[in-house]
């Protein structure tokens, strides 16, 4: 992999909005809310489940990973049961963020562990941005170590169980996107495609690690031992835009996340993006955003 994907890969830190661990007797069924900004996974451990995103049913055999990166409503099932909304049910929460569901018709036992988690770096929301609607996994040999380890946790509940299956689950979702970025052909097409050329991922890179630069066409082009025509053609060939229109793009995609921490100002998040007045860089964000950054910030 080239630096500039292997570095989205390093930037995928989660913070882990919700983790489950569900014993699940058939027949059972289970509606998953939406979850804005972030991404839903499934890690079955034992037992079958059909999973419905959109429409479109994948069916999970033990092993398996499932991920919904855009974290939209979906249903789980295991025979013919009615579907209740998955947060209407009583849970046994060992933590704010960690909880155990038993649910289900007192037939055979699916063990699933599920979770939704959001990533904080522009890079890496960019990243899941740009995945299918869902990523299936089926028992991988590179994850099998992984999945063996969460489905021991999730036969015993032990001391620091919790914090075993949590750890786990952040490492499977990275690894589950790793082996599609490995193994699906639409991970070399588009910005994931330019992310592994080896000039046009560079350039990427260079931009990503510090936006506030004063770049320019023929900058990058000098950095990736590239004449200025042949770089800006092949840029705009594979990113799908020309480059100083993704500079600032990107941009706008770290003062948006900058922003919304809260951390800073509208003016600092100026002057750290490399623009010498708050009214241009505010032009530039509503231009690209939509919105004023007061606006992004309090929404």
């Amino acid at each position: 992999m080239t630096d500039a994907l292997g570095e989205a890969l390093h930037l995928l830190r989660m913070s882990g909005t919700f983790y489950c661990r569900n014993e699940l007797s058939e027949p059972w069924g289970l509606t998953m809310p939406g979850m804005t900004d972030c991404l839903w996974f499934h890690v079955l451990t034992s037992g079958r489940c059909e999973v419905e995103v959109n429409g479109g049913v994948t069916v999970l055999e033990p092993g398996d990973v499932l991920l919904v990166p855009g974290g939209q409503g979906h249903r789980l099932r295991s025979g013919d049961s009615e579907l209740p909304l998955v947060t209407t049910l009583p849970h046994l929460f060992e933590t704010e963020n960690y909880a155990i569901l038993r649910h289900g018709g007192g037939g055979a036992v699916t063990h699933l562990v599920c979770g939704a988690v959001r990533f904080d770096d522009p890079a890496a929301k960019h990243l899941v941005d740009v995945l299918p609607p869902t990523v299936h996994v089926r028992q991988a040999d590179d994850m099998r170590a992984t999945i063996d380890l969460m489905a021991a946790e999730a036969r015993a509940v032990r001391p620091g169980g919790e914090t075993v299956i949590t750890r786990l689950a952040d490492v499977l979702v990275i690894q589950t996107i790793r082996s599609w970025l490995a193994h699906d052909p639409a991970a070399r097409t588009g910005w994931l495609g330019a992310l592994q050329d080896r000039q046009i991922g560079r350039a990427l890179a260079l931009i990503h690690r510090d936006p506030a630069q004063p770049w320019t066409v023929e900058r990058l082009a000098h950095q990736t031992a590239m004449s200025r025509s042949a770089f800006a053609a092949r840029f705009t060939d594979l990113v799908g835009e020309p480059a100083m229109r993704y500079v600032t793009r990107w941009r706008m995609h770290v003062a948006v996340t900058r922003l919304k921490n809260r951390d800073s100002t509208v003016s600092e998040v100026a002057r750290g993006l490399g623009y010498e007045s708050e009214a241009a860089f505010s032009r530039a964000f509503k231009r690209v955003v939509g919105v004023s950054p007061g606006q992004a910030r309090a929404g």
